[in-house]
């Protein structure tokens, strides 16, 4: 049986292309991106708080550094955030031969590995690309390229990682080495027409798999072996991620965006681009800051 229930906005932000969202403990609190901005924004839930810092080019992911910062994919490259004062810093170039790419989503693996991918900013060729940042390198993997990138998403253990061909309605499962080396794919998941488009993807503690959906006014969670466990509607068409946090782990957030909807979708969806939250049952990952 499918465990069902609602989402709720949690804050209204009006975001063009929200996404991103990550809990960091640190910080209790709640740090996510408008892509289109573009801006970085942090929600605190104690005070029920959103503060924002510009971003210098369209920003899809952030990830929390060891020394109170960030890594935020940026486009162009890898940058160092600092919200003290909101300085960003080139890290290292990304597609600096493919100007019309930017960076898209992000997870870190449990041997600190940053995964990203990256999309074509016009959702028109194939040049979104799947890469890992370790240790002061950058690696491009050998997944074949796609529009849309999305995810990816990393298993408790590091052992799977879930990529996401969001324009392709279809997640692969790759199986990871301890060097970080990629085995041969499977399908884990295809999605049809009226399901809408998988977008960001998380895993709980337990493997499971939450992914948003993009013109699908819900969000799913799949178990490993593929089923689906549990859907959160939406009174918005675009769920883009999921993030698990708060005190137990078993607070949701969502991201969301107003992007696409034309004057008569916007009026029909007020809410679009909120922050929204619901409660789960499987708690999240702790999300462990990265060395630079």
């Amino acid at each position: 049986m499918i465990r069902e229930t609602h989402a709720e906005s949690v804050h209204a932000v009006g975001a063009t292309l929200g996404e991103g969202p990550i809990w960091v403990a640190r910080d209790a609190a709640l740090w996510f991106v408008d892509i289109k901005a573009p801006c970085i924004h942090r929600f605190d839930p104690e005070t029920a708080t959103l503060d924002t810092w510009d971003a210098p080019d369209q920003v899809g992911w952030i990830m929390p550094v060891e020394d109170g910062g960030f890594l935020a994919g940026v486009r162009g490259g890898l940058h160092r955030f600092d919200p003290a004062t909101g300085a960003f810093d080139l890290v290292a170039p990304v597609h600096a031969d493919t100007p019309g790419n930017r960076l898209n989503d992000a997870a870190r693996d449990p041997s600190g590995r940053v995964w990203f991918g990256t999309m074509d900013n016009d959702e028109a060729d194939t040049t979104g690309h799947v890469y890992h940042w370790h240790d002061g390198a950058l690696t491009k993997t050998d997944i074949p390229p796609v529009v849309i990138t999305n995810g990816p998403a990393i298993a408790p253990d590091g052992r799977t990682l879930y990529t996401v061909d969001t324009l392709g309605k279809r997640i692969d499962a790759w199986p990871v080495g301890e060097d970080g080396e990629l085995g041969a794919p499977r399908i884990f998941l295809t999605f049809g027409p009226d399901d809408g488009h998988p977008d960001g993807a998380i895993c709980d503690s337990e493997g499971g798999v939450w992914v948003g959906f993009f013109g699908g006014w819900a969000a799913r969670r799949f178990a490993p072996d593929g089923h689906c466990t549990d859907m959160v509607h939406f009174p918005v068409a675009n769920i883009t991620k999921i993030a698990l946090g708060g005190p137990d782990g078993r607070t949701a957030y969502a991201t969301t965006a107003a992007k696409g909807l034309d004057a008569d979708a916007r009026a029909a969806q007020p809410l679009a681009g909120n922050l929204f939250t619901f409660r789960v049952t499987v708690p999240g990952i702790t999300v462990e800051p990265i060395t630079l």
